[in-house]
């Protein structure tokens, strides 16, 4: 698809909706790592503790994201804003998607992959905030989730890096992964160029001590900490 049909973030459902639809079907070519990225990023958006409800319009919000290379943290950037719509299941992107675009770009380098608390082909139109922000950035994504959305499927073995398909009817649009043997497993989401087998690889590769991929926990940590310090201004 063009770069211009991306060219901002839709500001009404409708216009999200036909995006949607339109990324939904674009063809591009899948990102096919030849070995483990070196460089990789994760990013979260949260919001003030103790809200009720879904969440409203001009709600404050902290969005990071965080740089990894080579396995070791190179940046971590942190943005604060308000929310520019209400949560809407399924136009996650009119809510967060300005505020995680701006907190990827403040990193230093372009990450060879990047990682996503939303979701991909999960998602009623199969075009999720993970798979938005990818287009968006020109970057493959990965998404990962506590729950799927919308797919469903049984848990996987107790075993690290077992899988098990997650389907809206037949199709399969994600997989639970178990990171760590005794954990809950994780909604994996490929999203922008990317397929299961390639989310999986990489969640797992990032993967250490906790069951959420480094770059996301990181991101993740971080939005909250900015969040609890009471961070203002951008």
């Amino acid at each position: 698809m063009s770069a211009s049909a991306v060219a901002h973030w839709p500001e009404t459902p409708e216009e999200l909706i036909r995006l949607q639809q339109e990324l939904a079907e674009a063809a591009v070519p899948l990102w096919r790592p030849a070995d483990s990225p070196h460089i990789v990023a994760g990013c979260f958006v949260c919001f003030p503790r103790g809200r009720t409800g879904g969440g409203a319009a001009g709600d404050p919000a902290w969005a990071a994201a965080v740089l990894l290379v080579a396995g070791e943290v190179a940046a971590t950037e942190v943005v604060h804003g308000l929310a520019p719509a209400p949560y809407i299941p399924g136009l996650l992107a009119l809510r967060e998607g300005p505020l995680l675009e701006a907190a990827v770009r403040r990193l230093p380098q372009q990450p060879q992959v990047l990682i996503v608390n939303a979701t991909g082909r999960d998602h009623p139109r199969r075009a999720g905030l993970a798979l938005h922000l990818g287009a968006r950035l020109d970057v493959p994504t990965v998404g990962v989730t506590r729950q799927p959305l919308l797919a469903q499927g049984d848990p996987p073995p107790d075993a690290p890096g077992a899988t098990s398909p997650l389907r809206i009817d037949e199709e399969v649009v994600g997989c639970w992964l178990r990171t760590r043997r005794g954990a809950r497993p994780i909604a994996v989401h490929p999203a922008w160029r990317t397929d299961v087998p390639t989310a999986v690889g990489v969640v797992m590769g990032l993967t250490r001590r906790w069951r959420t991929p480094e770059p996301l926990r990181l991101a993740r940590r971080a939005a909250r900490l900015a969040r609890d310090r009471g961070m203002q201004g951008v």
